[in-house]
């Protein structure tokens, strides 16, 4: 995890203007920004910190957009929530299912100094990241996705990950209390409490899109060549580019169901998601990311979000996970401990 400085940019932030809302992407030749062979110029670090949640709050009913003054408001009163935090006597922290949350949405076991959220709403000021469905929620889940969610296994997994109940192994846990993938790195890319970026690179026949989080990278073939074996589900899928005008299409099928990518762990395999990225350059400073999913396992349609990023100056940094894996050594030692404890009160 790395911090950047967040309470030298709270007073900066705090007169920012918004950015403006997009207008419609400019060719690469008239930005200047194109690669010698001729692609428009993606490459870069990316910051997708946003206050914009995935889903538009259900209070806010049809409103699609902020008006200047909301979005403002919104921003000074995350500023001013962020610096109360950061002066508070410290609290003793309790159990959540992430180390970033607490069910009220104070910190968890980090203080508020090292979580970098983001202090300002995307750009075109909309209420949710999902721009389809038009109300900007996810679509209803299927009958069987509903049961699943609903089942007693489904109730105690999620228990076990809020830390309500022992693990019985590993297996319970999910990708990201493992080490092994943060489905803030995707795809599709979404929010979190820290390490908001992305780096890509290209080349003529290939594009990477590196994840600071958990430094995960996929190597995106632009070449033409087919899929893998549906034999080989991949914990983040199989990815394949192509070029449609000025905007990089990355088409990613095959994933292996085992990791929470925006809602999924219990819901279904893997072997029905699909997913459709978009990234076209808006102007030098801006990248519009857009992501459409599917799958009808889960979901009853198909839904689309809209998430811009903006160009960062700054360096990508190491993630360390626990290394070596120590935490889940002591996450199962914990779960022995609290079964013993049961056990001997039941005696």
């Amino acid at each position: 995890m790395n911090h950047r400085n967040q309470v030298a940019a709270l007073a900066a932030l705090a007169g920012m203007a918004l950015m403006p809302v997009f207008a419609a992407a400019q060719p690469a030749d008239e930005t200047g920004a194109r690669t010698p062979w001729g692609h428009p110029d993606i490459q870069g670090i990316w910051d997708y910190r946003t206050l914009t949640p995935l889903e538009r709050p259900v209070e806010l009913g049809d409103k699609a957009f902020l008006t200047e003054e909301e979005a403002a408001s919104l921003e000074q009163e995350t500023l001013a929530r962020n610096e109360i935090l950061l002066n508070r006597p410290p609290q003793t922290t309790s159990a959540s299912d992430q180390v970033d949350r607490r069910e009220d949405g104070t910190p968890g076991f980090y203080n508020n100094f090292w979580l970098d959220r983001g202090t300002t709403a995307i750009a075109t000021r909309r209420t949710s990241l999902v721009v389809d469905p038009p109300n900007g929620r996810l679509p209803a889940l299927t009958e069987p996705a509903r049961q699943r969610a609903e089942s007693a296994e489904a109730e105690r997994i999620a228990a076990v990950r809020r830390g309500r109940l022992p693990a019985a192994s590993y297996t319970d846990l999910d990708a990201g209390d493992r080490c092994i993938q943060h489905a803030k790195a995707g795809p599709p890319i979404s929010t979190g409490g820290y390490n908001n970026n992305i780096q890509i690179f290209q080349t003529p026949d290939h594009v990477v899109i590196l994840a600071e989080q958990n430094h995960d990278a996929r190597i995106v073939p632009l070449d033409g060549r087919p899929h893998v074996s549906p034999r080989v589900a991949q914990w983040m899928g199989d990815s394949r580019g192509y070029w449609d005008g000025e905007t990089l299409v990355v088409e990613t099928v095959h994933f292996n169901g085992k990791h929470d990518q925006i809602g999924r762990p219990l819901l279904s395999s893997g072997e029905n998601l699909s997913l459709v990225e978009r990234f076209t350059l808006m102007d030098p400073e801006n990248l519009m990311y857009e992501y459409t999913v599917t799958d009808p396992t889960i979901w009853t349609s198909a839904w689309t979000a809209q998430h811009p990023m903006k160009r960062n100056p700054d360096l990508l940094y190491e993630f360390a996970c626990h290394e070596g894996n120590y935490g889940m050594e002591g996450i199962m030692a914990g779960s022995r401990v609290q079964e013993a404890a049961a056990a001997a009160a039941a005696r």
